[in-house]
């Protein structure tokens, strides 16, 4: 859908949320169209199939396909989220049947993103299996780094969708990996399907991390520029933190109501690097887990 002519640049941007599986694809599309109509939706999150387990899911075309036309009707853009437990990092030589599992639950998961017309799955960057309060070493990360290459590239080498396969920054509660911009530019560009692999920034992620801090987002944005980052970060996952800043906790607030505050949110929201991403919300919402009161937060700084 173009926007109107008299509209911003900014408020042209798609910004939406996390929306439910229950009742099936083409139910979240159509839930996405009445929030489009209530609130100006344009953008949303699903899952791909059960987030608790690793599985693949079938009988799944007419509904995944009934979505699509509904989306591509109203202009509506869709990402899918991978389950829990998908882990890249996984090791193929000590763990061969976990990682066929995740490599197939990986390749169910774009598919059924593809059948939904959305643009891509988000992953975790990978997660290190060690002792979860003690940091990974060097060793143990490039370790890790070499497993999940090896999961990227078995997985896109078999696949030849439109769908990508979008890695999320991480909190650094992993070991430590996939906190740094450092990390996901370079898993991309070591992979051998680049073009098929893109990123999701999530803020409560990043500020938790030490990514992010809101007082220095041009310090952000310049460093993504020349990492040549954010021209692949087809979403942002935008999270106020129930945590302080460098806290290593994945604990997301509404926005506005964390740590994060609604002024830091406003340089990132407004940045010239993020107009072609969509923004989605993963926060708590209010008590009947609604959005409104969000989504007029947005909307008042990108007029």
């Amino acid at each position: 859908m173009a926007p109107n002519k008299n509209e911003s640049r900014h408020a042209a941007r798609a910004f939406g949320c996390h929306l439910p599986l229950r009742g099936g694809y083409a139910h979240a599309a159509r839930l996405a169209v009445q929030l489009q109509q209530e609130a100006g939706v344009r953008s949303y999150q699903f899952f791909s199939k059960n987030p608790r387990g690793l599985s693949i899911k079938s009988g799944y075309e007419d509904d995944a396909q009934t979505a699509r036309e509904i989306c591509l009707e109203h202009g509506i853009q869709s990402i899918a989220h991978t389950p829990y437990p998908t882990n890249l990092a996984v090791d193929a030589s000590r763990s061969p049947e976990k990682f066929q599992l995740t490599v197939q639950s990986l390749l169910n998961d774009l598919m059924i993103a593809e059948a939904c017309g959305a643009v891509g799955i988000v992953v975790h960057f990978g997660s290190y299996k060690g002792i979860s309060s003690t940091p990974a070493t060097d060793a143990e990360k490039l370790s890790c780094y070499e497993n999940i290459i090896v999961t990227l590239n078995t997985v896109l080498s078999v696949w030849s969708g439109r769908a990508k396969l979008l890695i999320e920054n991480q909190a650094g509660n992993h070991g430590g990996l996939g906190a740094t911009l450092e990390e996901l530019v370079s898993i991309r560009q070591f992979s051998q399907y680049p073009e098929k692999i893109g990123f999701c920034f999530d803020t409560c992620h990043a500020y938790a991390s030490g990514l992010w801090n809101p007082s220095a987002t041009s310090e952000l944005l310049m460093a993504g520029n020349r990492h040549d980052f954010w021209k692949h970060v087809h979403a942002v996952h935008l999270n106020d933190s129930r945590e302080p800043y460098r806290s290593k906790q994945d604990r997301h607030a509404n926005l506005g109501q964390g740590y994060i505050g609604i002024d830091g949110f406003t340089e990132l929201l407004r940045a010239k690097e993020l107009e072609r991403s969509m923004f989605v919300l993963e926060t708590p919402g209010d008590a009947s887990g609604g959005h409104m009161r969000e989504w007029k937060l947005i909307q008042d700084i990108l007029q």
